[in-house]
């Protein structure tokens, strides 16, 4: 069996990397169109259109072409495709509309945008990039990163030589994060860890005891801060909150996200909600305010509550991460930082003492009542993913694109809190692409196991409980999986 696996993560590795790899070449302005050849383990074949997005290597495939070779497969699915939105339901009848599986029909190279298009998949709005082109005969074609495809289909696809992909419509969908790591996968991210946040064991890490810039994921502190205010009798969820100046000067200013005017008035709840959905940096500083009476105080605060619960490797400036800057001459700019472990400790810390916080980050939208406002959750594995019930995005310059990712999982005694920490990723694609691909394993490796490649991470221990108490979790949670199988 775990040769089976390894063989499945290998061959899904090399498709992942022809997707993702950073290129060796100058970037291009414009999409590079190509083709490759399709093949599937029922005997079908076919050519396959490709676009490159920017550089070679970042390759994303045609869904109609897609769509065409596993038609008469267990992996068929039907496609609708406009100018703006794109319908997916695996199980149903392909319908040809005559573009598929021929060469390019123009040899200019089109210029077109990666962009989060409408994309449903059974009906469900999901959050995946991709190129949405309309081609010479009038009809339209989507590009998606072949990854994406293999998550959303739960399919092998492998790349047995250049220029080849081929689909195991046989075989689930299977990560292996160590064999990524010595691909150069996590060459383009700070850190990533994947653990068990209600029994403290870790699946899989990378770099994780490092600290890094970790910009608003911050908000996770300010929220916990908020809580034991509001549990100490300190504020209640209905207590109005009255906006400062330096609130609204924060909300004026390009980092600002909800308006917010001196001497408006809101309640915590909505602070909260504002702090934690659409990352609202004045809703932050509004509960730093109320906690402490002035952000300076707050951040005493956080960083005391940070050597209180071990995190050694963590500093704050701010309740709501952006830069901090200092007041010399020549200012320094600071950042908030944490390593992925100690990430790890202060998510499973929140979710087993305020575990309402989720009943708050797996909403996908909610409304603003001072203002009528809806605001929109930035975690697009919302979306993509049931289980998945929060936690976090954040992104600055320094910090790249970071998001912590909590997902739902039952081993049929308890349920359990699964969380994913990603820190650093070059972007917000490729920042959900690899929490995506990490959320996916934290939930195989939960229900079926960690055999992982042989040998495991360079720096990884076993995956072993990070405390005393997890650990006698852990023993118990084995014994009743013994004596239920």
């Amino acid at each position: 069996m775990k040769t089976i696996r390894q063989k499945i993560s290998f061959f899904l590795l090399n498709v992942i990397l022809l997707c993702c790899i950073w290129p060796v070449k100058a970037q291009a302005s414009f999409e590079i169109p190509g083709i490759c050849q399709g093949q599937t383990d029922t005997g079908a074949s076919c050519d396959i259109k490709t676009l490159d997005y920017g550089y070679d290597y970042n390759t994303y495939v045609s869904l109609r072409d897609m769509a065409m070779l596993l038609k008469d497969t267990d992996k068929a699915f039907s496609l609708e495709i406009s100018g703006n939105t794109i319908s997916l339901e695996p199980g149903n009848a392909y319908v040809p509309v005559g573009v598929e599986n021929l060469p390019w029909e123009d040899s200019e190279n089109p210029d077109i945008s990666l962009r989060r298009n409408e994309l449903k998949v059974k009906g469900q709005t999901v959050f995946y990039y991709t190129l949405l082109m309309k081609l010479p005969s009038g009809d339209y074609d989507c590009f998606m990163m072949a990854a994406d495809m293999a998550m959303i289909l739960d399919v092998n696809i492998s790349v047995p030589a250049e220029g080849t992909l081929r689909i195991h419509t046989q075989e689930p969908f299977r990560i292996s994060p160590s064999a990524l790591e010595q691909a150069g996968y996590f060459y383009g991210v700070n850190s990533v860890l994947v653990g068990d946040a209600t029994t403290g064991e870790l699946y899989y890490r990378y770099q994780s005891d490092l600290p890094y810039p970790i910009a608003s994921t911050t908000k996770l502190m300010t929220y916990l801060l908020t809580m034991d205010a509001i549990s100490a009798g300190r504020l209640t969820f209905e207590e109005m909150v009255t906006v400062s100046e330096e609130v609204q000067a924060l909300s004026v200013s390009g980092d600002g996200v909800i308006p917010m005017e001196a001497g408006e008035e809101l309640t915590v709840r909505e602070l909260l909600l504002g702090a934690l959905l659409p990352s609202s940096n004045e809703c932050a500083l509004c509960l730093a305010e109320a906690v402490a009476g002035s952000e300076e105080a707050f951040v005493e605060m956080m960083n005391q509550k940070a050597r209180d619960m071990g995190l050694s490797q963590t500093v704050f400036f701010n309740s709501n991460g952006l830069p901090s800057y200092t007041e010399d001459v020549i200012p320094a700019k600071r950042q908030n930082s944490m390593s992925a472990e100690d990430m790890f400790q202060l998510v499973s810390y929140i979710l087993k003492v305020y575990p309402q916080i989720t009943d708050i980050t797996s909403q996908e939208k909610a409304t603003l009542s001072f203002r009528e406002i809806e605001v929109q959750n930035t975690n697009p594995l919302l979306r993509n993913m049931p289980e998945v019930t929060g936690l976090k995005t954040g992104t600055t310059n320094k910090a790249g694109a970071c998001l912590v990712t909590s997902l739902a999982a039952d081993d049929g005694a308890m349920e359990h809190n699964l969380v994913v920490i990603v820190l650093g990723a070059e972007d917000s694609i490729e920042r959900g692409r690899v929490s995506g691909l990490l959320a996916k394993y934290a939930l195989e490796a939960f229900y079926t196991g960690t055999e992982d490649a042989e040998g495991g991470a360079p720096g990884q221990s076993e995956n072993l409980p990070i405390h005393a108490e997890a650990a006698v979790d852990r023993i118990l949670q084995r014994a009743r999986r013994y004596a239920e199988g």
